[in-house]
């Protein structure tokens, strides 16, 4: 029995996603994978399976999809408009997506990355021990429509469950460490970046984001920089004085000075931020950069356990009559 998505339509943004590939750094290869991490793991708890496994990530929107067999499904990231058969379905929760049935996301309603996961995974090739698309760097293509993505077995089992998921789709603060060019930025430049307030630029990628609401902030030792390593979280500084994050596909190198680094656990607010969101930072010591590390750590992990049973409305529930309404009645005559 073949398992597989058909997809009959799909936004611009739309690739098989998963952890990425660490080690090729070295290789000019940066480790890319899904934007939003946090919603990777939250969809392998819905699914109750591997955080590793292959999921689609939806850029600004979605697309319109059909299982060649009963597939598990879960949603995840920024809330997106969706329905099967027309009938609507909640976001941050799993669902049984039936054979044949066409199961429609829309654009975002808020934040900008939204994920589809299925019981199994995507089964598509790997590629450098992985299954994402690295765009930037000429690895696997978008998503498209006409393209069949097999699915891997599920061993799993259930559905309908749903998550609360920690605010993360309208920008706010985020904690940063210093950088090693934090030093390039005098003590006002850098009082100024910690109580301005940024938005995110409509230009931006998997690679990185633009900010912008502050006038430009400058470093003359910053032009002396080298090309070096720089990592997903780092804010350069470019030519003009702009603050610019990095993301996922970022590039290895890079010579404009880093003012600073997000926080993992914190760069989801930004990949989420949409166009026009508010953004503050705030620096943090290494001790709490640490910590707050580890208290997300443990979120991750007791994802799994925070599940809940989805309240689903009788009037939209097809299947109605093949639940046990009135488990535990009994016949007036047997009291």
């Amino acid at each position: 029995m073949t398992r597989e998505l058909i997809v009959h339509r799909a936004g611009p943004g739309v690739t098989v996603q998963d952890m990425g590939r660490p080690g090729y750094l070295g290789f000019g290869l940066s480790q890319g994978g899904a934007a939003d991490r946090l919603a990777m793991a939250e969809g392998a708890a819905l699914l109750a399976q591997d955080g590793r496994t292959a999921a689609l990530e939806m850029a600004g929107m979605g697309g319109e999809f059909e299982a060649s067999e009963d597939i598990r499904i879960a949603l995840t990231g920024a809330p997106m408009r969706a329905a099967i058969d027309g009938q609507r379905i909640a976001w941050h929760a799993s669902h049984e997506l039936p054979k044949g049935a066409r199961l429609v996301i829309g654009g975002a309603s808020a934040g900008s990355y939204g994920y589809l996961h299925v019981g199994g995974g995507f089964d598509t090739p790997e590629t450098l021990e992985a299954r994402s698309a690295h765009l930037a760097a000429g690895l696997g293509k978008a998503v498209a429509a006409g393209d069949v993505l097999p699915v891997g077995e599920d061993p799993g089992h259930g559905t309908n469950q749903c998550l609360s998921v920690e605010p993360r789709f309208e920008g706010g603060t985020v904690r940063v460490v210093p950088s090693l060019q934090t030093d390039f930025f005098g003590s006002d430049q850098i009082a100024r970046f910690e109580s301005a307030e940024f938005h995110r630029d409509t230009r931006g990628s998997r690679m990185g984001v633009r900010l912008n609401g502050a006038e430009g902030f400058h470093s003359d030792a910053g032009l002396s920089v080298l090309s070096e390593v720089v990592v997903p979280g780092d804010i350069q500084i470019t030519g003009d004085g702009t603050p610019f994050v990095l993301l996922s596909e970022c590039q290895t190198t890079g010579g404009y000075p880093r003012i600073c680094t997000v926080l993992p656990c914190d760069l989801p607010k930004v990949v989420q931020a949409a166009p026009g969101a508010s953004l503050r930072f705030r620096f943090v010591t290494l001790e709490d950069a640490v910590e707050a590390e580890a208290r997300a750590a443990r979120h991750r992990d007791s994802l799994r356990a925070q599940r809940q049973p989805l309240v689903r409305n009788p009037h939209e529930m097809r299947d109605l009559l093949a639940y046990q309404l009135i488990s535990g009645v009994t016949a007036g005559n047997d009291i």
